[in-house]
């Protein structure tokens, strides 16, 4: 039985990637583990585009569609400009439903200048939440990007944000009365505004036109861990993370301690992993924070495609673990 979440890399690997159809000229990059966008050749441009689905939320469902695959067009330093959806609805559904979710996906389209060209929607029966799922697209001059495989050996890993972001966002909002009993009204306040930090259009824009940026990647399912594991994966390379390093917000520390996940494990768009040449790192560090968007150093990677590595607070060195199932789902889980 498969775990909730992502397809496990070696399913992908057996099964998936063996199944792609008739290979066409156009295609620079397709389906590959660690790389969430294809690269289609357009001529003298490229065009990016990437899809994701939103099915762990109910609140702001609508809104997270757009930001999380506008996210992945971001990360190949390219502006995220069109978007398809497919709206499939629990049973029972009515026009408030409908008129909820769209008018998230235009607010939030609004904001990151993109246009909404197309898709779907149904009332799908034995569903019992909505379901969004959105293809994201950006056009940029041809080759002018990188990918989530372009890391190299002794490559800075910088992470912008926090941790387990929009894990967070989702239990203080779909899990509130609970979390009642560990965090105060403010604290849950705030840890439910966390879907506010969860764009990474401008740390992705940023860093990628600040220069010596060889890979970025957003954590989601699997959180940072899988995130960096990803990316280690696409690139054939090892890493060393120390947790030290990973900033964990408050509230998400609190909140992984009431339902025992570990924010390192926890979904995590909103935070973004940058590999960047060592001797760009500092400056595309103080580029961010002129943007006001945290960032930090938290390891590098490793030329040994076998050392995967995190060194704990303590000192102690561990191997950096590699998500079976993303943790938010540990607590979705529990009645």
């Amino acid at each position: 039985m498969l775990p909730p979440g992502k397809i496990p890399i070696d399913i992908l690997k057996e099964v998936v990637f063996k199944n792609l159809g008739t290979p066409r000229r156009e295609v620079i990059l397709g389906p590959r583990a660690g790389v969430d966008s294809a690269v289609l050749d357009l001529g003298d441009k490229s065009l990016i585009a990437s899809m994701d689905p939103i099915t762990g939320a109910v609140e702001r469902i609508g809104w997270l569609a757009v930001n999380v695959n506008a996210n992945d067009i971001a990360t190949f330093g390219v502006e995220p400009a069109f978007l398809f959806s497919c709206l499939m609805l629990p049973e029972g559904a009515d026009k408030s439903m409908v008129e909820a979710i769209c008018t998230q996906m235009n607010d939030a389209a609004k904001e990151l200048g993109m246009a909404i060209v197309g898709g779907h929607a149904e009332s799908t029966p034995a569903l019992t939440h909505p379901i969004v799922v959105g293809c994201a697209m950006g056009i940029t001059p041809k080759g002018k990007y990188v990918t989530a495989a372009g890391a190299q050996a002794r490559d800075k890993i910088i992470l912008t944000k926090s941790a387990g972001i929009e894990g967070t966002a989702i239990l203080a909002s779909d899990r509130a009365t609970e979390l009642q009993k560990a965090l105060n009204t403010a604290e849950l306040k705030k840890a439910g505004d966390f879907y506010r930090k969860i764009s990474v259009v401008k740390d992705a824009l940023t860093a990628y036109r600040t220069g010596g940026v060889h890979a970025m990647h957003d954590p989601t399912e699997g959180g940072v861990a899988g995130g960096i594991h990803e990316m280690a994966d696409a690139a054939g390379l090892g890493v060393h993370v120390f947790q030290d390093k990973i900033r964990v917000e408050p509230e998400t520390a609190k909140i992984c301690s009431h339902f025992n996940l570990d924010p390192l494990q926890l979904m995590g768009s909103g935070a973004l992993l940058i590999a960047v040449e060592a001797e760009k790192a500092e400056e595309t560090i103080e580029r961010l924070r002129q943007g006001q968007i945290q960032a930090a150093v938290i390891g590098e990677f490793l030329a040994d495609k076998t050392q995967r590595l995190l060194t704990l607070k303590n000192g102690e060195v561990l191997a950096l673990p590699r998500p079976a199932s993303d943790h938010l789902w540990k607590a979705l889980s529990r009645q």
